[in-house]
């Protein structure tokens, strides 16, 4: 039963529109009608701008990290299986939220947020390559996929060391392969050299 409250938990925060209420909040539009159609932070930025896109960005990391730390509280004997389950359930939430009719983003805050709760040491080693790859080729999708491929691989490595258990490699498995499963458009775009890169705005009206 605990890992049933878990996974509700994770799924009702995580489904919070956060990009869709900023959309709404500063400049009246539904963020789903412009750009990616996705309530995420990259949809946000550049629709609504950066400061905005940043607001969303925050929002949508915390739903992922009050998820993972609600379901320690409430889980008894298994706390970190909780804390997986939470955590995973939160980016179905933020993905296919039942608020917004099962639409949403794809769940690359939201499952950080989630991923710096459940194992801190493998995100503290992927951040920074995710930034260098969104640097140098300026796609936020590139760096996205790369994080969530590494994830599975880097916390593996932490199990081993002693800093990690088994319940956060299966999160990371499930998260990095949702998350991937999310960006499949993105992955043929990058593939064709049509993906857009960061930086790009997208002209929208206040009037829909």
């Amino acid at each position: 039963m605990p890992i049933l409250i878990a996974a509700a938990v994770g799924y009702l925060l995580g489904a919070v529109p956060f990009g869709l209420i900023t959309g709404r909040l500063t400049k009246g539009i539904d963020l789903r009608a412009y750009g990616s159609h996705r309530t995420g932070a990259t949809n946000a930025l550049r629709t609504l701008g950066a400061k905005a896109a940043a607001l969303v960005f925050v929002l949508d990391v915390a739903k992922g990290v009050a998820a993972v730390l609600i379901a320690r509280t409430l889980a008894g004997d298994d706390p970190e299986w909780a804390a997986a389950v939470a955590g995973f359930a939160a980016i179905v939430g933020h993905n296919w939220s039942v608020f917004i009719g099962f639409t949403g983003g794809r769940g690359v805050a939201t499952s950080a947020g989630a991923l710096g709760a459940v194992t801190p040491w493998t995100l503290v080693v992927i951040s920074p390559l995710v930034v260098l790859v969104i640097w140098r080729s300026r796609y936020v999708s590139l760096g996205s996929i790369v994080g969530a491929l590494l994830a599975p691989i880097v916390t593996v490595g932490w199990v081993v060391l002693g800093q990690a258990n088994v319940p956060a490699i299966a999160y990371a498995v499930a998260s990095g392969a949702l998350v991937t499963a999310a960006h499949a458009d993105n992955i043929g775009r990058l593939r064709a050299g049509t993906e857009r890169k960061i930086g790009q705005q997208e002209a929208v009206s206040s009037n829909d």
